[in-house]
């Protein structure tokens, strides 16, 4: 039987829209949504992982060492930190889609760039230009999702997506491993692993033109008739029908999002300072793991191309992780996840950087991605829950944008590190980073779990 959903009411459009939504059961427009937010994400993945899977072969290509291959690990962390600030912000102006389609764009024609690079310093240039590109993927992603699928399944369609993305980490590392070590007509093969980021993100930017703009973002600029429209798309899909829209709903300004400084206003300080934290400790062993693990490896005396080969192995744990997410995430709070996988991670952290068989090595290192991905993906659901929707992608983009910083920061104070401390003094340093995120997630983070997005959109 057809339902009958309740009509805007015209005193609260933004509510209105959000209760409207938030009730919709999944459809098949939530579904492709969700598919095609994750296969741009895999492709941040796939360049996140990027410069550390080659960085070994590259040293021999260029004979690089020392500050330029710290400059290249760094480069492409760093063009993402600038873009996930500028890009964050322009979407909470533009638009979700717009932005989103802004983004893939500029990753796609710089890593091709790259992949033509005749010198390290031509490549550091086109990683750095690349990651402003692909520096926003996450928080638009994250907040996208956010706004529009059910609060009761937010999380398990988030995950999906984020399976779907965590196999853009092995597959940059079974692509380094077949590609890398060799020439493929007459081109080093590490130009193909980087032609082959590049087109497949052009497919993605010609799936993703079929997205549609966030109903929250345009109700929140004022633009409730847009809004309605497609809401009423997912209604009719869902079966559900919706009374007329008020009058007063329908006409509407569009407002300017509100700027950084809100970010420390006094209903928004204390969840700024927990994100940020979070941010910044949760790049040690994230990326400090996926960006150094063929370092690592080096150091135990692995040679190059049986190296690729523990690091894909390792990598297998990413999609895994992604997955073993989906049946738990909206079923336990996300702090108790976030610290629960945090502290597992610091354990078989601190087995890998210890152990000396090469078995035990790809098992620990296996443990190790595969807990750091049901950190992360409940990571990323916590934190696009947070802020109010008028400057959500702003004021995400510049929590991740402190990740990408710490990102780009950690090759110049972890490898040195790894090479005079070694690899059990590289992983106590980030078994302590995760102890302190643990604290203060579990003292100071906010319940999330099934609540709605819209909680938060009055502003104090």
């Amino acid at each position: 039987m057809t339902q009958v959903a309740r009509s805007p009411l015209a005193g609260s459009q933004r509510t209105s829209i959000g209760d409207r939504m938030d009730r919709l059961p999944v459809t098949a427009l939530h579904r492709s949504m969700t598919a095609f937010v994750g296969a741009g994400l895999f492709f941040d993945y796939f360049d996140s992982n990027l410069s550390g899977t080659v960085s070994k072969v590259l040293q021999t290509q260029f004979a690089v060492g020392g500050t330029t291959l710290m400059l290249f690990l760094a480069s492409g962390f760093i063009g993402q930190f600038v873009g996930s600030l500028v890009l964050g912000r322009l979407s909470d102006r533009l638009g979700r889609r717009r932005a989103f389609m802004l983004n893939l764009l500029t990753y796609s024609l710089f890593t091709l760039a790259g992949a033509f690079s005749p010198s390290a310093g031509w490549l550091i240039v086109t990683r750095f230009l690349a990651g402003l590109g692909i520096g926003a993927e996450q928080t638009l992603a994250d907040c996208y999702l956010a706004e529009v699928l059910p609060p009761a399944k937010r999380g398990r369609l988030i995950a999906w997506a984020y399976s779907l993305a965590f196999c853009g980490v092995p597959a940059v590392g079974f692509t380094a491993l077949w590609l890398a070590p060799r020439s493929w007509l007459g081109v080093a093969g590490w130009r193909w692993v980087f032609v082959a980021g590049a087109l497949g993100t052009v497919a993605v930017w010609l799936l993703r033109r079929g997205l549609i703009e966030s109903p929250r973002w345009l109700a929140a600029r004022g633009r409730i008739a847009e809004a309605d429209q497609l809401v009423r798309r997912l209604e009719r899909q869902a079966g559900v029908v919706s009374e007329p829209l008020a009058p007063v709903a329908a006409a509407g300004v569009d407002r300017r999002p509100p700027g950084y400084r809100v970010l420390f206003s006094a209903g928004q300080r204390g969840r700024t300072l927990v994100l940020w934290t979070v941010c910044l400790l949760s790049v040690v062993a994230y990326y400090g793991f996926g960006t150094l693990a063929p370092q690592v490896l080096a150091v135990k005396g692995v040679d190059v191309v049986s190296g690729l080969g523990y690091t894909a192995l390792t990598f297998l744990g990413y999609p895994f992780g992604s997955l073993l997410t989906v049946p738990v995430i909206d079923r336990v709070e996300r702090r108790v996840l976030i610290c629960g996988a945090a502290v597992l991670m610091a354990a078989s952290g601190l087995g890998f950087g210890l152990s000396a068989d090469p078995v035990a090595v790809v098992v620990f290192g296996f443990l190790y991605t595969l807990l750091s991905n049901v950190f992360s993906t409940a990571s990323h659901v916590f934190l696009a829950e947070q802020y109010p929707t008028e400057f959500r992608t702003t004021a995400t983009g510049a929590a991740y944008s402190l990740s990408r910083l710490g990102a780009g920061v950690l090759p110049f104070v972890m490898i040195p590190i790894l090479q005079h401390g070694g690899a059990g003094l590289l992983f106590t340093v980030i078994a302590g980073a995760m102890a302190v995120l643990v604290v203060v997630v579990g003292l100071f983070g906010q319940r999330t779990t099934g609540l709605s997005v819209d909680r938060h959109d009055q502003l104090s």
